[in-house]
């Protein structure tokens, strides 16, 4: 039956109000977001252009630093390269800063081994991390032309993987694969890249299985995974002698059943990676611009600081209201 036919007798849920506890200090981070405040610092200005070699040919006219900057500049505004040249020049202007500015396809040609952009947030100390992934389409021609001209369509798919910290809501690892990559994959690469003990891991049922539990215990071995069982799951050989802690999770879920489980754990805080997916698709965009693999991932590792600067000026503490 159509889903208006059956309106009437669904079982309506009420829709869950939050109440902004820090109303005053996040809206003047949300201020703070749109304030044009821009500043160089010495230490830039003398690594603007890289320092000589001493090696046989032509040195580089710009550092990584000059063309990150840039990088940066583009996301954040959502310009095209060309568009961010002459940003980037009227703010050498307005500062009075004798820089020179690299061309557009300078930022374009050097983005892609770009070696000092990162998207790491050093924690100073255990941390709960939440793992989810997201889908980002390749900037291009897209599904409608595909089908009216035909031939190989040039639009396809990426995955955005990100590990984030619940409680700053900062991006504390990411990694972009082809959708011929699976999730559960991912969660090894994406825990190297945190430097700091982690207190749990939450993800959702995607990520069921011992290789992840594995792969959590390789980095913290005490940590809590917090990872709901699939429907399927069944315990291991040892869960009456010595029960892991995926067996413990399919006893309660046994017992009490899903909901009550998410509420024995803590579960919601696994909602917090989407609201991270959320913030990069509307700060940054559900595209990516770049054209090859590497430079797609260093996009988004760019993309990934930006979000966490705009993150590290304030956000809300909210609570649920009945």
């Amino acid at each position: 039956m159509p889903y208006k036919a059956n309106e009437p007798r669904r079982h309506k849920i009420p829709k869950a109000r939050y109440k902004i506890e820090n109303w005053a200090e996040y809206d003047a981070a949300l201020r703070q977001r749109g304030s044009l405040t821009v500043w160089v610092t010495p230490e830039v200005i003398a690594a603007w252009a890289p320092a000589t070699t001493g090696r046989r040919g032509r040195s580089r006219d710009y550092s990584d630093v000059a063309i990150e900057a840039g990088l940066m500049l583009r996301l954040a505004f959502g310009r095209p390269w060309r568009q961010t040249e002459g940003m980037l020049g009227s703010i050498m202007d307005l500062l009075g800063l004798d820089l020179p500015v690299p061309d557009h396809t300078t930022f374009s040609r050097r983005s892609a081994d770009l070696g000092v952009a990162t998207a790491l947030k050093k924690a100073s100390g255990p941390v709960h991390v939440v793992i989810d992934s997201t889908g980002l389409k390749v900037f291009g021609s897209g599904e409608w032309l595909h089908e009216k001209h035909g031939g190989k369509s040039r639009r396809s798919w990426r995955k955005l993987h990100l590990a984030v910290d619940p409680d700053s809501g900062e991006i504390l690892a990411s990694e972009l694969t082809t959708t011929d990559d699976g999730d559960a994959s991912l969660v090894g690469p994406l825990l190297d890249q945190i430097d700091y003990p982690i207190s749990s891991v939450f993800a959702d049922s995607a990520y069921d299985g011992e290789p992840i539990y594995r792969s959590v215990a390789g980095h913290t071995p005490d940590a809590a995974v917090i990872i709901p069982s699939r429907s399927s799951a069944v315990p291991s050989d040892t869960a009456e002698t010595a029960p892991t802690q995926r067996d413990r999770h399919i006893e309660i879920i046994g017992e009490r059943g899903r909901l009550g489980w998410q509420r024995a754990v803590n579960y919601g805080k696994r909602s917090l990676a989407e609201v991270a997916m959320f913030r990069y698709k509307k700060m940054i965009g559900r595209s990516i611009h770049a054209r090859t693999l590497p430079t797609q991932k260093t996009e988004v590792k760019v993309s990934c600081k930006v979000i966490n600067i705009m993150t590290g000026l304030g956000m809300p503490v909210s609570r649920r209201i009945a």
